[in-house]
């Protein structure tokens, strides 16, 4: 049962939709709990066996239950498909040692988007070093980005001391660095330094917006790739972390 008390969502501020009210906060926060619910069902039923259909039917099956209304893909791929990212899940196989990554889009209860990454690996077994390498560089990209992020900050200052992608993981890497979220991906789209010569724009960060910043490390005709994403609130002192569901230790180095 959803509570009853939810406060209803307020005007979109005279079409600056990027600035969140304190009711539009609550509501994203209440699907981000959704998602993670159905994340924590997710990670407990990877295991040799499962195919990446099944274990993705868990992230909807949990957004139904508790008032959600779609998930906008279905990304979510196993071992050698989680490199190129895309790719949505089918009937493979998870098999032991695999990694399994996915990109939640969830529009959850109150019509608000949980757009959360993480990657998980499959036991039994340890993870190699190459997976633990990948792990690390897609996690160091994330919290090196979110610890930039201010009230005031431009979009080109951003990008320009934003984590640098190693050259030979730069061609497939994600096409945004991080993007405003609400009732769906929203304005602003930041890419990388040489991607924001070619399409960037002028702006600034404001308190009360809500973003996500994400990464993705697999390199071309690699084997694998990590995905990880993290939603944030603007504040007057940073960020606040609007999702929280764990990384994965296994595969921290």
């Amino acid at each position: 049962m959803l509570p009853k008390d939810i406060p209803q969502v307020g005007p979109l501020h005279r079409g600056r939709i990027t600035i969140k009210s304190e009711e539009e906060i609550f509501c994203q926060s209440y699907s981000v709990a959704v998602c993670e619910t159905a994340l924590y069902k997710l990670e407990q039923a990877i295991e040799p066996g499962v195919t990446e259909n099944q274990l993705w039917s868990i992230l909807n099956a949990v957004n139904t239950k508790f008032g959600g209304e779609y998930i906008e893909t279905k990304l979510l791929s196993a071992g050698g498909r989680s490199n190129p990212w895309y790719q949505e899940c089918s009937n493979r196989i998870v098999r032991p040692g695999d990694l399994v990554s996915l990109d939640t889009d969830m529009i959850g209860p109150y019509g608000y988007d949980a757009d959360i990454s993480r990657t998980f690996f499959c036991e039994p077994g340890e993870p190699t070093g190459n997976q633990k390498t990948l792990y690390k560089m897609a996690y160091d990209q994330i919290h090196h980005n979110m610890a930039l992020l201010r009230p005031g900050l431009s979009f080109r200052e951003f990008s320009e001391r934003s984590w640098v992608v190693p050259d030979r993981f730069r061609e497939q890497a994600a096409t945004s660095t991080i993007h405003g979220v609400g009732m769906r991906n929203e304005y602003p789209m930041i890419g990388p330094p040489e991607d924001f010569q070619k399409w960037g724009y002028d702006g600034q960060f404001e308190e009360n917006m809500t973003v996500c910043v994400e990464s993705y490390i697999g390199e071309k005709n690699g084997t694998e790739g990590v995905k990880l994403e993290q939603m944030v609130l603007i504040t007057q002192r940073g960020i606040q972390l609007l999702s929280t569901y764990p990384f994965d230790g296994r595969l921290m180095p």
